[in-house]
């Protein structure tokens, strides 16, 4: 079997071109839901941002470095993991945190804070823990990785849908709260189905590798939903605000991964499974630790009393 270093997996300009409208339209409907509020509302709230952004930006990809080296990876399923971490929540956190009866307006400013943090901090972020993997920073130095460049990326599908969507909220919030109920899950089928064709049309690669990945991405994925767990309980966080803490930093945006793995990495084989099994896996586990949570201790008084609504977002 060829080595999973070495493998490429197809993906045309045309679909490139999709994915990044997609991943668009997801950003926008994570924009229509966010207020100008959320933001004041997080600098009223500030040790508990301050705790998820530094278990999202810095604890999470380093002990995913050291699960990467713990299981023996090789670089591009290591590159995959690490990528994946440096991605920002979506507002599937929200709809996860709402399930489990957290603090849903907690949050949503964590969720609008760390998409525009991502900005900036994901190139330095994945150019930083992936150069200390011995045969990841191999695949960076042949691909050339250049952040600013990935900047320039990241501000197209995260960046300038943000701006528009808030606008939009803030100006006409009738609108936005519409608009979102059919931008979100319009995003999210569309999403899928770039997967589900992009699966079909590399069938037998995704067959004979994917056994690599699935237990260092249920492993990630468990080991990213207990960190935000005891970072709240370590910040003596209430417990409404543990779920949302919980979810923010174990939920991830891997669309946007896997954008940035055919953008820049030209599909590298290991990087484009682990990003497509990790947004499938991670919706699962959410989704199980959601209901679990909810029988356990049922709903805060803490919830936002803004609706949300399901299939939003990846």
């Amino acid at each position: 079997m060829t080595d999973v270093d070495q493998i490429r997996i197809a993906f045309d300009e045309g679909s490139l071109t999709t994915l990044r409208i997609v991943l668009a339209l997801i950003l926008l409907g994570v924009a229509l839901d966010t207020r100008v509020s959320d933001f004041t509302r997080a600098l009223r709230r500030p040790w508990a941002i301050i705790v998820v952004v530094i278990a999202q930006f810095l604890v999470l990809p380093g002990i995913t470095l050291l699960l990467t080296l713990a299981l023996d990876l090789r670089g591009s399923l290591a590159l995959g993991l690490i990528l994946v971490a440096c991605c920002p929540p979506g507002n599937v956190s929200n709809i996860l945190t709402h399930r489990a009866g957290g603090d849903v307006a907690m949050s949503v400013s964590m969720t609008a804070v760390g998409n525009v943090l991502a900005i900036f901090l994901m190139p330095l972020n994945l150019a930083f823990w992936g150069s200390l993997h011995p045969t990841g920073s191999e695949l960076l130095r042949d691909i050339s990785l250049d952040p600013v460049e990935m900047l320039g990326e990241i501000l197209m599908v995260i960046g300038l849908p943000f701006v528009v969507g808030i606008s939009l909220a803030h100006r006409f919030p009738t609108f936005a709260e519409r608009a979102r109920k059919v931008v979100g899950p319009v995003a999210v089928v569309g999403l899928g189905g770039i997967i589900v064709v992009g699966v079909a049309n590399n069938w037998a690669l995704f067959t004979a590798y994917i056994g690599l990945v699935v237990v260092a991405v249920f492993v990630h994925d468990a080991l990213a939903l207990l960190l935000g767990y005891v970072i709240g309980r370590t910040a003596r966080l209430p417990q409404a605000s543990v779920k949302a803490s919980t979810f923010e930093v174990g939920i991830r945006n891997s669309g946007l991964g896997l954008l940035l793995v055919f953008a820049f990495f030209d599909g590298l084989g290991g990087m484009a499974l682990v990003a497509a099994w990790w947004g499938i896996w991670d919706m699962i586990a959410g989704l199980a630790v959601a209901m679990v949570w909810r029988r356990r201790t049922g709903v805060s008084p803490l919830e936002d009393p803004r609706p949300v609504a399901v299939g939003e977002n990846a």
